[in-house]
């Protein structure tokens, strides 16, 4: 059984057990919800929302926060002597997928 859920404007496809890196969210608590299922599919038939799933939900557990890998971006101007480096490394929540309801 696997669901394809939406969260900080991305999409991810989830199975029970899964751990994935998601954005920051507002509720720091143990375990999260993840209401905007997108579609499941439980091995004998699909539900597909319109645009999500109704009465359908995800829970995940809070694990740690986590930091990405760093991304550098260099601004350069030939001739000139301009050299600009700036490096930004995103926080993200990683969870643990624990139940798929739907």
């Amino acid at each position: 059984m696997y669901a394809i859920i939406e969260t900080g404007g991305k999409q991810y496809r989830v199975e029970k057990g899964d751990v994935i890196d998601v954005e920051l969210l507002e509720a720091q608590e143990n375990s999260i919800e993840f209401s905007n299922v997108l579609f499941i599919n439980d091995g004998s038939g699909v539900k597909l929302g319109n645009p999500y799933v109704v009465k359908s939900h995800v829970k995940a557990e809070l694990l740690q926060e986590v930091k990405g890998p760093k991304v550098v971006a260099f601004k350069y101007k030939k001739r000139k002597g301009y050299r600009r480096k700036v490096g930004h490394r995103q926080c993200y929540l990683r969870v643990k997928i624990t139940d798929i309801v739907g």
